[in-house]
């Protein structure tokens, strides 16, 4: 397989249009088709459905797109590999994180890496963990610092950095606060506000609830950490934190038993 056919089709794939995979790679656009016939006639599969102007991955090219990713990126890291020999540390690092980590835990250490390092263009995209380990998977970013999903997601390897440990919080005027020792059933009879249900840190807090046969009363979902917390701090619901955002804007819960971290 020829990698400029791969890359061809990998822009084909990210833009669903000939013309923008053209731009993209600086060819024209029957160049990009020529590229493309020659890849499909070596798989001897047809790689897109052509709908009208609509084009679409086939089962085929589902399969072949992170395959083609990971290609791509392996012969790209083999060259800057080969160039670290005998030169300093240079290239692109396409990196993905959450915005609650991006925004309170890698400053200086971004900070630091960047004087380090400073030949390395850093491609940093702020992106739900989910879509992180999407991206990952399919070769469009290389590391992600995120939160771990609770179930293995292969082929992706993973390495515990911290421990996030999770508070119940409400605003300290809620009845909630005022108890001296809530319980989980007690939170089901009042509003929440939690990440997406389709989150890892949802998850985590949906299980504990099912666990106790439990279902908290969610009225909404944001996955914007700070929001949550401005929410929670002018009485709307409860919900849960990580303890390092905690301050007098909110009360922690002390709920008996109960122990949450991601």
């Amino acid at each position: 397989m020829d990698l400029a056919n791969l890359q061809a089709f990998i822009a084909i794939a990210e833009h669903g249009s000939f013309s923008q995979a053209g731009a993209r790679l600086h060819i024209t656009q029957p160049a990009v088709s020529k590229r493309l016939a020659v890849l499909e006639e070596q798989l001897n599969t047809r790689l897109f459905d052509r709908l009208g102007r609509e084009i679409k991955l086939t089962a085929a090219g589902e399969v072949l797109l992170p395959r083609a990713y990971r290609i791509v990126n392996a012969l790209e890291d083999s060259k800057r590999a080969l160039q670290n020999l005998h030169a300093s540390v240079s290239g692109r690092l396409t990196l993905a994180t959450s915005h609650h980590i991006g925004l309170r835990r890698l400053p200086p250490i971004l900070r630091q890496y960047t004087r380090s390092y400073p030949d390395v263009v850093l491609d940093i995209r702020f992106l739900d963990s989910e879509v992180a380990y999407q991206e990952v998977l399919h070769g469009r970013c290389e590391l992600a610092l995120v939160t771990l999903s609770p179930a293995p997601v292969e082929p992706i390897g993973n390495v515990p950095v911290w421990n996030d440990e999770l508070a119940f919080v409400a605003a300290p005027d809620h009845q909630l606060s005022r108890q001296p020792a809530a319980g989980l059933a007690d939170l089901c009879q009042w509003p929440a506000i939690l990440p997406g249900s389709q989150t890892f840190t949802s998850s985590i807090v949906l299980e504990l609830f099912q666990r106790h046969s439990l279902q908290p009363n969610v009225h909404m979902h944001t996955n914007y950490l700070e929001t949550i917390k401005m929410m929670v701090s002018i009485g709307i619901a409860w919900s849960v934190l990580p303890r390092t955002m905690l301050d007098e804007q909110v009360v922690r819960l002390p709920l008996p038993g109960v122990q949450l971290a991601r």
